[in-house]
């Protein structure tokens, strides 16, 4: 998902807005998660990115992004540009052995 959301709206609060884009990150995510996999691989991680922009977004966590989206409106910024890649990979192997 690679989206840029506008705060503003005629009929709702800046506010109510944020939370609309917040439901929709997390929806986005739980739709991802449901998708199998590809062989070989056991689980799914998120690439984020956050800001007022595409060129200042910065690399955030999954679990930050509703704070990060929080700071970029207190900044003032009229629109939200969000990326979130998921990518598939493998638990490394625990090595040595076990006591």
């Amino acid at each position: 998902m690679k989206k840029t959301f506008s705060i503003l709206h005629p009929r709702k609060a800046p506010a109510r807005v944020v939370d609309t884009i917040k439901h929709d990150i997390r929806n986005y995510v739980q739709r991802e998660r449901r998708k199998p996999l590809p062989e070989g691989f056991d689980r799914l991680e998120f690439t984020c990115k956050v800001g007022p922009n595409a060129a200042a977004a910065e690399v955030t966590a999954l679990p930050m992004m509703s704070r990060m989206i929080d700071s970029v409106v207190a900044g003032g910024s009229t629109d939200i540009y969000v990326e979130i890649l998921p990518q598939p990979t493998a638990r490394a192997e625990r090595g040595g052995p076990r006591a």
